[in-house]
């Protein structure tokens, strides 16, 4: 079987038995694609011909094109997942990937602002219009409740409990979980739902294909993750902020932990599945705990 058709059964297998979103198989299929382009140019057509020499030229090639680090890793990991399922399913017993270890990225912590920076872009003037009043609290929730661009998009009315303070998000490989609402982002969605979502329903004539879509565009049709991310740069950009929804991801968590939230709790609200990635974040709160031992300790920059 040629290695493209052997791509797609892959795909199939990640989207039905791994439940993987559309943009997760996009992903794949790019990285993939990437991959049997390198093999092809080196003469390579079958599973059982790739070597790990091939694997290597690979990665020779996506650093050579400047890809980011993390660029690379997710590539690279792709590939050996392809590779685990063709020996799984019993393709080939050829492994390439199996001695070939990931590709070493830099830590870096995430990009998160204070929270003075997070209010004065919450609370600057928003437009009185229903968009104005879903913006406000689209961005609310993005910051109140911790979410992804891709898990806001796909909330619908039916996810939101305002009665009882909380919101049920479908994550990554559409696994469930419950996340706390309240204060500003209760009220701001309070307010969209009675104020702003009904006449956005009623939007400019188009056929409304998702009509239970919690955020709307101004044709009642779902709101994309592009338009999301757009309206977060907006709004960030009038404050003097240069900020995307995983910033505001970033800082509801990196704030919690600095208010005193547990590591688990917060593993649990982020939707992660392994808490080695939500202890990133106390890296980020150790930096805020030096810098106010620093700015505060009345001995803290005494040298002798």
């Amino acid at each position: 079987m040629a290695l493209i058709d052997l791509v797609d059964d892959f795909l199939g297998y990640l989207s039905v038995e791994r439940g993987a979103s559309p943009h997760t198989l996009a992903a794949y299929r790019h990285d993939l694609g990437l991959y049997l382009g390198v093999l092809a140019d080196r003469g390579v057509t079958g599973p059982d011909d790739i070597s790990r020499e091939d694997v290597g030229a690979f990665i020779a090639w996506l650093r050579t094109k400047g890809f980011a680090p993390t660029t690379v890793e997710r590539r690279v990991a792709s590939v050996k997942s392809f590779h685990r399922f063709l020996v799984r399913e019993g393709v080939t017993q050829n492994h390439p990937t199996a001695a070939v270890p990931l590709p070493r990225t830099p830590d870096r912590l995430p990009d998160v602002v204070s929270i003075d920076d997070v209010d004065r872009m919450l609370s600057q003037p928003f437009p009185e219009s229903p968009s104005g009043v879903r913006d406000r609290a689209l961005l609310e929730v993005l910051y109140g409740c911790g979410l992804r661009a891709s898990e806001l998009t796909s909330l619908d009315v039916r996810d939101v409990d305002l009665r009882d303070g909380y919101v049920r998000v479908f994550g990554k490989g559409g696994k469930e979980r419950i996340v706390p609402i309240a204060g500003a982002a209760h009220t701001a969605v309070e307010d969209y739902i009675a104020h702003g979502r009904p006449f956005l329903r009623t939007g400019a004539g188009a056929r409304r294909q998702h009509p239970d879509a919690l955020f709307l565009n101004a044709r009642g049709g779902r709101l994309s993750r592009t338009t999301v991310h757009s309206l977060v740069r907006r709004y960030g950009g009038r404050v003097g902020l240069d900020v995307h929804p995983h910033t505001l991801r970033h800082s509801f968590a990196t704030h919690l932990l600095e208010g005193g939230a547990d590591l688990r709790s917060l593993q649990e609200m982020l939707g992660h599945a392994d808490i080695s990635t939500t202890q990133i974040y106390t890296h980020v709160d150790r930096t805020h705990i030096r810098e106010e031992y620093l700015s505060t300790h009345p001995r803290a920059r005494l040298r002798r």
